[in-house]
């Protein structure tokens, strides 16, 4: 049976690239590199090969990159470590209520310590307003978390501009006072360019399985003079930021996995792009009553900016059926797809993502998010746009919520 992945944004397979790099630092590149021989040194000079392979993508210093266990552990490490490093006063908190749960889940937490939280919302593609974020800051904003990119739906957030904001309020500031800025930028690494420096922000989180590197290795950008306690207590690590012996073939896969990413960029986008704008195009014309849930798509020669959504991602809604029982449909032929975050599977609820974005809940329900990779080829597209039409047929057959539509279409 063939197999097609159309699920990276949940993760990515290991580049082999990425693979091989890593394997001697398994058996024969062993050594801790807080020790002082040549075994410790030889792990040391990976670790920090790869520290500069990080930074590039980002257009960062090495010193400002600390290596976490993933983006889980970034996005707290950031406002945890941030908020208990005595630098940041105040005790508002503003972030957006399509973020991933990593966010929004630790904003609940902090809710319950004492902060104040503002969840920004949305507009319906999925974009927060600039002056609502602006009318939101007042004197006792700490940190403001944005998303760079959704997991769900690909929709880019003005990043760029919401630094600017921070950075104006706070140099027109009689009190000398400081709004930290931090990105979940997960989602965003290797599908779109990223310049810490253009976006104005303080810290950024990545995750190496999301571009084609491992698993359990990730890192938070602290750009310098950002103070961060750590929320990991033990030794002098990563500059006393992030405790604990740092996971050298993981640090080893995520640097080739950041070189490959910058080597690779413009020339996987355009292809990815010219993909997915198949697969809508043609699923449009072939299945009714579906919708494009995000910004609108734009032709491959396009850059992410101008169509404000990444370029491997595109989340539709097949009204009156379950996205659930697509998936398993898909499944059962070898095509791999979600409804949503991996993060959340298993829920019963709707999206919170396309909640936000008053989407209502017939059409959030039988939502799929199509995330598509590097290696997928015009040929697996074909057989889905083949396959999917016959699929949405069946289950609208079955469905409940279709008759009832046809029922009410007849009256």
């Amino acid at each position: 049976m063939k197999r097609i992945y159309l699920d990276h944004n949940a993760t990515t397979p290991v580049d082999p690239e990425v693979l091989d790099a890593m394997l001697p630092y398994f058996k024969e590149l062993y050594g801790n590199p807080s020790s002082i021989h040549i075994f410790g040194q030889e792990a040391k000079r990976g670790m920090e090969h790869s520290r500069e392979q990080i930074a590039s993508l980002i257009n960062a210093d090495t010193s400002e990159i600390v290596f976490t266990s993933g983006g889980t552990e970034s996005d707290n490490l950031a406002i945890k470590g941030t908020l208990s490093s005595g630098h940041a006063r105040g005790k508002h908190i503003i972030t957006v209520n399509t973020e991933h749960h990593a966010i929004l889940n630790q904003a609940n937490y902090l809710e319950q310590q004492g902060y104040k939280i503002t969840f920004l919302p949305v507009d319906k593609h999925g974009i927060i307003s600039l002056k609502q974020l602006k009318e939101s800051i007042t004197e006792e904003t700490a940190i403001i978390s944005v998303m760079l990119a959704n997991n769900e739906t690909g929709t880019l957030q003005p990043i760029t501009e919401i630094g600017e904001i921070i950075n104006n309020i706070c140099a027109g500031s009689k009190s000398s006072r400081k709004i930290f800025f931090h990105t979940d930028a997960v989602q965003a690494a290797g599908k779109i360019p990223i310049d810490v420096k253009k976006l104005n922000v303080d810290l950024l989180s990545l995750s190496a399985h999301k571009i084609y590197g491992p698993k359990g290795i990730g890192i938070l950008y602290v750009r310098k003079g950002t103070k961060i306690h750590p929320i990991i207590h033990g030794g002098h690590h990563e500059r006393n930021r992030r405790a604990g012996t740092e996971n050298i073939p993981g640090i080893i896969g995520m640097g080739k996995a950041a070189e490959l990413a910058v080597k690779n960029l413009i020339s996987e986008n355009r292809q990815l792009r010219k993909l997915r704008n198949k697969l809508w195009n043609e699923l449009s014309k072939h299945i009714p009553y579906i919708y494009l849930n995000g910004p609108e798509l734009k032709p491959e020669s396009a850059s992410s900016v101008e169509e404000k959504r990444l370029p491997n991602t595109i989340n539709i809604s097949f009204e009156y059926i379950e996205g659930e029982s697509i998936l398993l449909n898909l499944d059962l032929i070898g095509i791999a797809v979600s409804t949503g975050s991996a993060c959340t599977s298993g829920s019963l609820e709707p999206s919170h993502v396309l909640s936000a974005m008053e989407i209502g809940p017939v059409r959030s329900q039988g939502s799929l998010r199509f995330s598509l990779g590097k290696d997928n080829t015009e040929q697996e597209i074909d057989y889905v746009i083949n396959e999917l039409p016959g699929i949405i047929s069946k289950l609208r057959i079955m469905s409940p919520l279709f008759e009832q539509y046809k029922q009410n279409k007849k009256e």
